[in-house]
């Protein structure tokens, strides 16, 4: 893929480079380093992407993406947008080529009940004689992936991946429970859910490193209206 394909939904500045070249990866964990991939640096509760911009451009990096300044070679691609996190989201979309167009995706978001709710849909659909993915905290199964989960909602290279992997094995729709992390950083942007179900809200996850106050957990969780049809 050619890197201005990458970027057609991104509102970029070119620093230095050229979106001209051929990319083969997108990777936001500086250990995935490699020849052909672009390093996106996201600003983490712990890491900061951007302190690893010289380390992986030595490793093969050809391309950054950026929100400030960073000190690298002169033959590197650096490309500044405002938000990162909002970068990687519509990147990830564009670099599986947009599967979710083609398949009928519904995001279930709560403080109690994703799970139960989720596999619940999944075998009402399965009944009706669709074929349908899941991503969820207990399990991950795309059709050509199939795992235990580690989290409830993966960073968004992960989770358009998985929906590729949906289109390619022939799978219809994919129910996916959508954290209110997932929501505030921005893993699910740029993703339209046909259906967006809502199914409750408590106090479980106010805290300083998930969400300060209710008001920022409960805005989070109403963004995933934004950007559904139903």
């Amino acid at each position: 893929m050619q890197l201005k394909t990458l970027l057609e939904d991104v509102d970029y500045q070119l620093v230095q480079g050229n979106v001209e070249q051929e990319i083969s990866a997108l990777i936001y964990d500086s250990r995935k380093a490699a020849p052909g991939a672009v390093f996106v640096c996201i600003c983490g509760a712990v890491r900061d992407g951007h302190d690893f911009a010289a380390e992986v451009t030595q490793n093969g990096c050809p391309v950054l993406i950026v929100q400030r300044d960073v000190d690298v070679a002169e033959d590197v691609t650096v490309i500044r947008v405002e938000d990162t996190r909002l970068a990687l989201a519509q990147t990830s979309a564009a670099f599986f080529g947009h599967p979710a167009r083609e398949l009928t995706t519904i995001g279930i978001t709560g403080t109690k009940g994703k799970t139960t709710a989720a596999f619940m849909l999944q075998s009402i659909i399965k009944a009706a004689g669709e074929s349908c993915g899941m991503i969820g905290s207990v399990s991950t199964d795309d059709g050509i992936e199939c795992y235990e989960s580690t989290n409830t909602t993966p960073e968004a290279p992960e989770v358009w991946r998985h929906i590729a992997n949906c289109r390619t094995s022939g799978r219809q729709s994919m129910v996916m429970e959508v954290s209110s992390q997932a929501l505030k950083y921005q893993r699910v942007e740029n993703l339209p859910f046909d259906v967006a179900c809502f199914l409750n809200i408590g106090r479980d996850h106010i805290s300083p490193i998930e969400h300060p106050t209710f008001e920022d957990y409960f805005e989070s969780k109403l963004r995933i209206f934004d950007q559904a049809k139903t």
